[in-house]
């Protein structure tokens, strides 16, 4: 899996919550987003990231506005070019939530082996708070 898989992966399972698929799940590119769910776009903290999330958003069309899940792929504040074409996007996204730099994706196998780690559930909790309004 590469970093951005893993990435991708771990935040579906981090919003699921153990719930085998029911709270969340991945969609391929052209399946029809289910009725009345929450759509959440993960993105990398990268110039490269913040780039394919307004192409995305360009043509995003009339569906619900979506989640940004920016997750930081370094220790580091994004570079400043990154934040300012996020904060340009986020009228067309229903919120941004963020996740820390977590170095311990880089060495598990799967998302199931990241969530045996504290710091990732904790990130989860905080995620799956923020998403939800609570």
């Amino acid at each position: 899996m590469s970093g951005i898989d893993i990435a991708v992966a771990t935040v579906a399972a981090m919003l699921d919550d153990e719930s085998g698929g029911a709270r969340a799940r991945l969609l391929v590119p052209g399946e029809y987003l289910p009725y009345g769910v929450v759509p959440v776009l993960v993105a990398d903290t990268t110039l490269y990231g913040a780039r394919r999330l307004e192409e995305t958003l360009l043509r995003w069309g009339p569906l619900p506005r979506p989640w940004l899940v920016w997750v930081a792929e370094a220790p580091a504040r994004p570079v400043q070019d990154a934040r300012f074409l996020v904060r340009a996007l986020e009228g067309r996204l229903a919120g941004v939530a963020r996740v820390p730099y977590l170095p311990v994706l880089r060495a598990v196998k799967g998302p199931d082996e990241a969530l045996e780690y504290k710091n990732v559930r904790s990130a989860a909790e905080k995620l799956r708070r923020t998403i939800e309004g609570k």
